[in-house]
């Protein structure tokens, strides 16, 4: 893995081959609007870059960021199933 030189200068980058930033646009993207605050968030001399994702407004164009460190996440509970009262009685009794 080489060393990015375009974008995000001395970090590992997968998509940095001998011939340049092999990702599409040929660069990683700036953060967006969203995306502050997030603890994967770095500051570069090129900008802010996202440590996790090379277009983080990719991340958020079906709702929210997964990596997002700033975004509370809400548990879905599960539906209260309604019992029968006779078949519970009757699977009690065996």
């Amino acid at each position: 893995m080489l060393a990015c030189n375009i974008a995000k200068v001395g970090k590992n980058c997968v998509f940095m081959k001998k011939s340049g930033c092999s990702y599409n646009g040929g660069t990683c993207h700036q953060v967006v609007e969203s995306c502050l605050g997030c603890a994967n968030v770095e500051t570069f001399p090129g900008g802010q870059y996202c440590r996790v994702s090379p277009d983080p407004a990719l991340k958020w164009n079906g709702g929210k960021c997964n990596m997002a460190t700033h975004v509370e996440r809400v548990q879905e509970q599960a539906p209260v199933k309604k019992v029968n009262p006779l078949k519970a009685s009757k699977r009690g009794a065996r």
